[in-house]
């Protein structure tokens, strides 16, 4: 039986994530160092099973960290890595480690990496790893003393940490476990079986809704190799489908982007353009059809258009001078004041429609976050449209990189794909002229996409996101240090 309400009975689990330091070489370093983390792996292998374990991996701790800020470093841990750690935790292991009171993980992988993903996500209430030098907030790529915790100083670590009290349970994967274990009052010995799928990421502590880095595949050495050999090509594919969509009317978008292989699919019925007003009518109640989207990329209203055939202007509150100018369609930009942002949109809808999306940021995960009120308040004349994308390589979207290489990233995918659904335009009787709130529209908009989409609905905003992922509100970078993964508490089902 489990000591649950012990504080000293730490059950403690050792954890493995394979390809790990390709994660960080390529989300900081880039793709010359994961180059060089290639051209080592070799030479890693062989002190592996030559030399020693610990040799091995100080190789490749050495070529991923050296010369990278430590800040750097754990902006990545908690930003991109924990999305690909869910994708490893043993059903078994994670069965027996959740059913604990107070939990431990001991890994030889650095404890600046695994950290942030074990105590948020996992539930752990200590972290053994691995410890890198730093000097002047920069890894020198060595190891502390007493080395990369492998074997024995895996066991000396928890006798460290826990003096004379002995864990009640101890988890391995491997032989090298062996000399912790003995230590715990029980031990037992994961399987390791290829075969076996990860625990679902809804069954741990929280959900992973935001994550950043450009990487959608798990990096592996192969898909590494793959991805190096694939950019100049790739970039070379994206300035391509950038410049037919760029130049080209936008009626033959559609066409163009298929024939060089962005797929996209049209579901739904559009509504018919809406007849502009004469010029000098004077009539204040005209107004295009505002498409309100869920938000993926910032090449939603570029979708849009091409699903429609005609280009759709789109109102945008923060994209880089270089997607504006690139961009086939006309963006303007909001300036975050309620009443001048009001007057804009109101001014645009006058002569046409208009594409928003409420969202105010994207998210990559199949939740919806919150829908932001003001498009409610201006117009009846409301259409919402379910935007889904689907990437192989890259995302297409960043909160910590340079957002001007998004729409790049996106068409350099071999083979991106965007499914554009429009529903049927919003009943009047649902509208704010008919005495609805206009928190109650953008609610019922959100509520209804989400359905469409099999998405779950959310209370975060474009704050929580960057917080969460880069340190600030999305438009001001102030504070270095990111601040804390914001509770899930905030997260709420349809």
């Amino acid at each position: 039986m489990l000591n649950e309400e012990s504080i000293s009975s730490l059950p403690v689990v050792e954890t493995q994530s394979r390809d790990v330091s390709t994660y960080i070489s390529i989300h900081v370093g880039g793709v010359l160092r994961l180059l060089l983390l290639l051209l080592a792996s070799p030479l890693a292998g062989l002190l592996y099973y030559f030399i020693s374990e610990s040799a091995g991996i100080q190789v490749l701790i050495f070529v991923t960290f050296a010369g990278m800020r430590v800040s750097d470093i754990e902006s990545v841990a908690r930003a991109v890595l924990p999305k690909f750690y869910s994708a490893d935790v043993h059903p078994e292991s994670w069965r027996v480690f959740s059913s604990c009171g107070k939990r431990c993980v001991v890994t030889a992988n650095p404890r600046i990496m695994v950290e942030a993903f074990l105590k948020e996500f996992v539930g752990a209430d200590m972290v053994l790893g691995t410890e890198i030098e730093t000097y002047k907030g920069r890894a020198t790529g060595l190891v502390r003393r007493p080395g990369v915790l492998v074997g024995k100083n895996k066991a000396d670590a928890i006798k460290k940490a826990f003096g004379d009290t002995k864990p009640e349970i101890g988890l391995g994967d491997r032989l090298t476990d062996v000399p912790y274990m003995t230590i715990c009052k029980e031990g037992y010995m994961v399987p390791a079986k290829p075969e076996v799928k990860a625990v679902p990421t809804e069954k741990l502590l929280k959900p992973i809704i935001f994550h950043d880095g450009r990487l959608v595949c798990k990096p592996t050495p192969f898909m590494s190799l793959l991805i190096i050999l694939w950019l100049p090509i790739g970039f070379l594919l994206a300035c391509l489908r950038i410049a037919a969509g760029a130049l080209l009317p936008m009626p033959l978008v559609y066409y163009a982007f298929r024939s060089l292989g962005v797929r996209v699919t049209v579901k739904g019925t559009p509504p018919p353009p809406v007849k502009k007003p004469a010029a000098g009518s004077g009539d204040p109640s005209s107004s295009g059809v505002l498409f309100i989207c869920s938000h993926r990329t910032l090449l939603d209203p570029i979708f849009l258009s091409a699903a429609l055939g005609r280009p759709i202007p789109a109102v945008t509150y923060s994209v880089s001078r270089l997607s504006e100018i690139i961009s086939p369609i006309k963006t303007v930009r909001l300036s975050r004041d309620r009443a001048a942002d009001a007057s804009m949109i109101k001014k645009l809808l006058r002569e046409g429609d208009l594409a928003i999306c409420p969202e105010g940021t994207t998210c990559r995960e199949p939740f919806l976050l919150r829908f932001s009120a003001l498009f409610a308040e201006l117009t009846d004349e409301l259409v919402p449209v379910a935007m889904v994308n689907k990437m192989s390589m890259f995302h297409g979207t960043t909160a910590r990189g340079w957002k001007g290489m998004d729409p790049f990233y996106f068409f350099m995918n071999p083979s991106p794909a965007y499914e554009v659904t429009f529903m049927n335009k919003l009943p009047l009787e649902l509208t704010c002229s008919s005495g609805k709130s206009s928190h109650e529209v953008a609610n019922y908009i959100q509520k209804v996409i989400a359905a469409t989409l099999s998405y779950e609905r959310t209370s975060f905003t474009r704050k929580d996101k960057y917080r969460a992922l880069a340190g600030n509100d999305g438009t001001v970078v102030n504070e270095k240090k990111p601040n804390n993964l914001i509770q899930a508490k905030k997260f709420m089902g349809c």
